[in-house]
């Protein structure tokens, strides 16, 4: 990094949802995310933050749709595209944990190049791949 690059990073990714709850629901409890901020600023509006982890990264921040627009968003906001990638150290565990609370698995694990992969989808149907890199554990027990 040179000097004048300063210090960045990727902070938070909008996912546009239906409801504030279902989705704090949908996130913690079925894909066991954390509840990092909920803020109420306004009759119908918070600062909603789900992470994956604890630790430092990336999160999702939570987006009540609050016109037709942004409605007719949920759920499609890449046009059928896988949308967002989590990593995880345990493919099998998470897979089965994630399987066990509910989530949609559109398609069974599968090798590739990388590591082992699944595609999932949201409470509203975004998709989402499962991903443990090939550096990670467990590469030979999911299938």
């Amino acid at each position: 990094m040179t000097a004048d690059e300063g210090d960045r990073r990727l902070a938070h990714v909008a996912v546009v949802v239906r409801d504030y709850d279902e989705a704090i629901d949908f996130y913690t409890r079925a894909l066991g995310f954390h509840l990092v901020e909920d803020t109420k600023l306004g009759p119908d509006k918070r600062w909603v933050v789900v992470a994956p982890s604890a630790r430092d990264g990336a999160s999702i921040l939570l987006a009540k749709a609050s016109n037709e627009s942004q409605s007719s968003r949920v759920g499609n906001q890449t046009g059928g595209r896988v949308f967002l990638f989590l990593h995880t150290d345990d493919f099998v565990r998470d897979h089965r944990e994630m399987t066990a609370r509910g989530v949609r698995f559109v398609e069974k694990p599968r090798r590739e190049k990388y590591g082992v992969v699944a595609v999932f989808e949201d409470l509203y149907g975004n998709r989402w791949d499962l991903i443990e890199r090939k550096s990670g554990r467990n590469q030979e027990s999911a299938s």
